[in-house]
């Protein structure tokens, strides 16, 4: 009986593969092994960029609402406690959101977030 070989799902794997590594530089991009390795690695990072994008978003938003509230005269962490205690449930990206594009409403949040506290 002879040896049975895989040729059609090799070969779309192999291209599969080769697909996904277009674009990277010399041999990664064109031959097999070095492919495989490639793909491998790439969406290794690429999980951890998706990671890494929520930490640095939420370090912005952080950073915003900070020279926000120092301009009003109020700590970051005090603000944060301050609307915390006045039960307001806004996420920091809201909040930054608020505080660039509505200053008003977000005066009105820093007062809320004193009374709370007083």
């Amino acid at each position: 009986m002879p040896r049975a070989i895989k040729g059609a799902a090799t070969r779309r794997a192999r291209k599969r593969v080769l697909k996904r590594a277009r674009g990277h530089r010399g041999a990664a991009g064109r031959h097999y092994r070095l492919a495989k390795e490639a793909v491998v690695r790439a969406a290794v990072y690429a999980r951890v960029g998706r990671r890494l994008r929520k930490r640095s978003f939420r370090r912005l938003w952080v950073l915003r609402l900070s020279a926000a509230c120092r301009q009003r005269g109020v700590r970051y962490s005090e603000f944060i406690n301050g609307l915390k205690k006045a039960k307001i449930l806004l996420n920091r990206k809201m909040l930054s959101e608020i505080a660039i594009a509505d200053p008003a409403g977000f005066d009105a949040l820093i007062n809320a977030a004193k009374t709370a506290l007083a």
